[in-house]
């Protein structure tokens, strides 16, 4: 399996991203792809374009694929609001097929306020992912150097 993160420039400067805690974390099996709004990344559009990946983002009304299908996921990583905003201005995303977890504790992720209810920080989504494709041992080293992070 492989990650992509769809990352806001400003992601990139923030001591609370735990995207680059995932990259840091699960090397390879991660790839940090930089949003921009005019210039789509040619490495995610070649992937698109190969085999599409599916994307993780919560969009009401939005007919989920299963996660098993797929051996490339695209997670954007950024702020909720600028989530949001890259998903509406990238129309190249809303075709791809998308997946969902099914969050069932409440985020434990601290370091940033206005967090939506019920919604998970990048390295808490992707814990979940790999808990899903049965990637344990990974899950596990991502999730204790998340609790650290996280004090």
């Amino acid at each position: 399996m492989k990650i992509y993160l769809l990352t806001h420039e400003r992601e990139l400067q923030r001591k609370t991203n735990t995207g680059q805690l995932a990259l840091d974390v699960l090397g390879p099996m991660v790839e940090r792809v930089t949003w921009a709004r005019r210039e789509p990344s040619p490495v995610l559009l070649d992937l698109i374009n190969a085999h599409p990946p599916a994307l993780m983002y919560p969009e009401a009304g939005a007919q989920y694929s299963a996660l098993e299908q797929f051996d490339d996921i695209v997670l954007i990583d950024s702020t909720w609001q600028e989530a949001n905003k890259i998903y509406n201005r990238s129309a190249y995303l809303h075709a791809l097929p998308k997946v969902t977890i099914e969050n069932t504790s409440p985020s434990i992720y601290r370091l940033r306020r206005n967090q939506p209810e019920g919604g998970l920080c990048t390295a808490e989504c992707i814990v979940e992912l790999l808990r899903l494709k049965g990637l344990f041992s990974e899950a596990d080293a991502l999730l204790q150097a998340f609790g650290t992070f996280n004090q």
